[in-house]
């Protein structure tokens, strides 16, 4: 039987690692190893299927906790060929004492020691789901858009349907368990000779062999195979969040469900909008004369532009709210608000008449003008003739 790598290593993780670490580790080598960037490389292509392996059972916190405790025994009947769960090995005055759930099954016909439900090997199983990312622009976000996106997903091999048999050939009932996916064995324990039965090591508990492997599937049932699906991303849509597609994930096995997509949606920030929820915040820069005198102003939207007319008097600074006109609110009808931020742009390069036109202007105002500057020399007038 090949090595073994442990299932932390192929993923580059360690033992104990979260599931969004584990999550965040199979992503790269996804990525690292898709079989689109490696066309014909035989060596990536396995280690896809050593990297799908692991994630399937480092995904699942059953799985995960066994392999954790008992390492490939815990999840793979198969493995070291029914060497006995670890931890009694030690024990060699009683033999080999194999499943020791079966033992304390058999006699006390309970549930001791995680005997109660076993998993059946032909049962329907559901199909891994799928991670991937997609990166669109701030509009497309705005207003939603169908995205078609690349993936590599386990699919029920064509050439075996799923079989895992040649072609012409079919899997035949295991000659150990007669198709039962169980076997009896007595051992000599602590309690005497017992009687038990075990998962088949010859079948792994499915009841049946393969003598003549799929070549394409190498009996496995499934292949990679690269696929584009199309990513509806609805309007309203912000940077990070998570789109479920339902059954488009990888195939399932015994004729069980498909799992799913979950698309992770990154969001390019905008040269003109920047968000903050469904809320749209922009810069509007004015003249000296606007500010002072008002004006008509166009300002841009998400869904175009409208004209705003700013009050005579406007200060640097000034933000005016336009409801409404913000970003429709995921899977609402609603939308955000518009803030639109005033700016005053202060001239430069003026020429001397500009500049003597200017100081005439100024010379023809009053303190009644200035109301932020009034205020303020009178306080500091307070603070002049205070005692210090």
């Amino acid at each position: 039987m090949a090595e073994k790598r442990d299932y932390y290593e192929v993923l580059g993780t360690q033992k104990g690692a979260s599931e969004d670490e584990i999550k965040k580790a199979y992503r790269a080598c996804v990525k690292k190893y898709h079989p689109d960037l490696h066309p014909d490389d035989k060596e990536c292509e396995e280690k896809m299927k050593e990297v799908n392996e692991a994630y399937e059972i480092l995904s699942d916190p059953d799985k995960k906790a066994r392999y954790d405790q008992f390492g490939f025994a815990g999840v793979d009947p198969s493995y070291g060929a029914g060497a006995g769960a670890g931890g009694f090995s030690g024990f060699s005055d009683f033999g080999d004492l194999g499943d020791i759930g079966d033992i304390f099954g058999s006699i006390f016909g309970g549930s001791s020691f995680g005997r109660s439900s076993r998993a059946n090997p032909n049962a329907p199983r559901r199909g891994q789901d799928i991670n991937t990312d997609i990166t669109i622009g701030f509009m497309d976000a705005v207003n939603g858009k169908a995205v078609d996106v690349r993936i590599s997903r386990m699919e029920q091999c064509p050439d075996c349907n799923g079989s895992g048999a040649a072609p012409g050939s079919s899997r035949q009932t295991c000659p150990d368990c007669r198709g039962t996916g169980r076997v009896a064995v007595t051992q000599r324990t602590a309690f005497g000779m017992m009687s038990s039965e075990r998962v088949c090591t010859r079948c792994g508990g499915k009841g049946s062999t393969i003598s003549n492997p799929c070549s394409k599937c190498r009996g496995t049932g499934r292949v990679a195979t690269p696929r584009t699906v199309t990513i509806n991303v609805p309007a309203g849509i912000d940077d990070g969040q998570t789109i479920l597609v339902r059954g488009q994930g990888h195939s399932g096995m015994n004729g069980g469900a498909s799992g799913d997509i979950h698309v992770t949606v990154h969001v390019r920030t905008d040269s003109v909008f920047e968000r903050d929820g469904s809320d749209v915040h922009t810069e509007i820069p004015i003249t000296y004369m606007q500010a002072v005198l008002g004006d008509e102003i166009i300002v841009p939207c998400v869904d175009g532009k409208v004209k705003y007319t700013i009050p005579e008097g406007t200060q640097p600074g000034t933000v005016f709210r336009l409801k409404g006109k913000g970003i429709k609110r995921l899977n609402r009808s609603d939308r955000g608000d518009q803030y639109v931020h005033i700016t005053v742009e202060v001239p430069k390069n003026l020429n001397k008449k500009q500049k003597d036109l200017l100081r005439q202007f100024e010379d023809s105002l009053g303190e009644a003008n200035y109301k932020n500057r009034k205020g303020f020399f009178d306080k500091m007038k307070d603070f002049l003739n205070s005692d210090i």
